[in-house]
């Protein structure tokens, strides 16, 4: 169903069972999944694709250009999966070519009230960004990751797979995979254990997590010396593997 007060390019692409409610703008070279359902006051600018069974709530703004001064009207491109919901409000921007010129978000995800999402950055899958999250440009968040309310995100930084940051935190690092972040001092306040335990691991998986966790955070390791230190458990865990990783790929540092 298209409301007749929305205005949709000759060159957009829409999909079957689609719902494209009052107000709502889609510009050039825009492709919407099936059975997408953009609320009303939506705008979606482009180029822009979007997956399947997506849900965009009012006033919500969809592959505008972004907010750098380099850019200079370069075709940069947004791509969002499936089955993700966008709340009142959200802010989706493109990429720039000083980056890959594409800003990326994956599948069931929830922005929720006035989160912003800056250009280049890429989104992975289950996450959940709360209300008014700002995330700056060229910043990753891994799947699983949960960002609380009113945080800001550096850009460059990224956010492991799984980690939780409380409300308020302004992230200046990267956080590491599995860790919990505590909103007021923004600093490690431990592993996401009960979202780990709610997501199936396993009880030695989420203990070879702690001992890693212990490695990094608690034995006054330097970044360096915590990955020798965990080159024999991650060769035995596939989480730690993950944190091993991160910390060798970190290039903001981590945060501390």
């Amino acid at each position: 169903m298209i409301h007749p007060t929305a205005v949709i390019s000759d060159s957009a692409t829409i999909g079957s069972d689609v719902t494209i409610g009052p107000f709502c703008v889609v510009d050039d070279n825009v492709t919407i999944g099936d059975g997408c359902v953009l609320k009303s006051h939506v705008v979606v600018r482009g180029p822009t694709r979007i997956g399947k069974n997506n849900t965009f709530f009012q006033f919500t703004s969809i592959g505008e250009d972004c907010q750098d001064k380099k850019y200079d009207g370069e075709p940069t491109e947004l791509v969002i999966g499936d089955d993700n919901e966008f709340r009142e409000g959200v802010t989706v921007h493109r990429g720039t070519i000083q980056d890959n010129s594409i800003t990326i978000i994956g599948s069931r995800n929830l922005l929720m009230v006035n989160a912003h999402v800056a250009h280049d950055c890429i989104i992975g899958n289950d996450c959940i960004l709360a209300n008014n999250v700002a995330v700056a440009g060229h910043v990753h968040v891994d799947d699983f990751a949960i960002v609380g309310g009113a945080v800001a995100i550096h850009q460059f930084c990224k956010i492991g797979a799984h980690a939780f940051i409380g409300g308020g935190a302004i992230i200046l690092r990267d956080v590491p995979p599995f860790v919990m972040v505590s909103g007021h001092k923004h600093i490690p306040q431990g592993i996401n254990a009960e979202g780990l335990r709610r997501r199936g691991f396993e009880k030695s998986s989420i203990l070879a997590i702690k001992r890693a966790y212990k490695t990094i955070y608690r034995e006054g390791n330097t970044v360096a010396q915590a990955i020798d230190s965990l080159e024999v458990p991650a060769s035995e865990e596939g989480s730690v593997a993950m944190m091993r990783d991160f910390l060798s790929n970190a290039t903001r540092g981590i945060i501390r």
